[in-house]
């Protein structure tokens, strides 16, 4: 690393810390010649895979394309900026992981709807509209059935606990 100072190629480094969640580094530098001292980041550079298209064009990922979906699915939903966060470096991650050069458009839909649905059913629902094109109300209705009875129990349960029992009189 140059100094920024004198432009001398020898520094050496006196301090190092993990930020974040321990995908950067923080280094404190000292000069050899000059003894300024500056802070470098080092992060890892890891390409994600192209998109091919439907059409079969191909695409360099967008991160921007990936959240603006995700956030405008979310939209004025109450999800914390934490867990869309989340999500979002869960679905890079995802798609990263999966060793391959280019990965099918569809395929990074149906990781943005399961990402979506543990995040807000509203959203996923929003976004399954779109991404798979309902022409009617029946394919809404299929798919919020197709959402009920995936659910685990435990959701089910304060789903239904959100419904009046009709053989509780309100008037007792």
């Amino acid at each position: 690393m140059h100094c920024p100072f004198c432009a001398n190629p020898d520094t050496r480094v006196i301090d190092s810390r993990l930020l974040g969640e321990g995908d950067q580094i923080r280094r404190r530098r000292e000069c050899v010649q000059c003894k300024a001292r500056f802070t470098t980041y080092e992060t890892a550079e890891l390409s994600l895979p192209r998109v091919v298209k439907s059409d079969g064009r191909r695409e360099t990922f967008s991160d921007d394309k990936l959240r603006g979906g995700i956030l405008k699915a979310l939209e004025k939903r109450p999800v914390s900026s934490e867990r869309i966060e989340a999500a979002l470096a869960h679905l890079k991650r995802r798609v990263r992981e999966s060793g391959e050069r280019e990965i099918d458009s569809r395929r990074i839909g149906e990781l943005v709807m399961d990402a979506l649905r543990g995040l807000d059913q509203v959203a996923y629902v929003r976004f399954a509209s779109v991404y798979r094109s309902f022409e009617d109300v029946k394919a809404f209705l299929e798919e919020i059935e197709r959402l009920e009875n995936d659910l685990p129990p435990d959701l089910r349960e304060q789903q239904l606990a959100l419904i009046p029992d009709p053989n509780d009189d309100p008037k007792r």
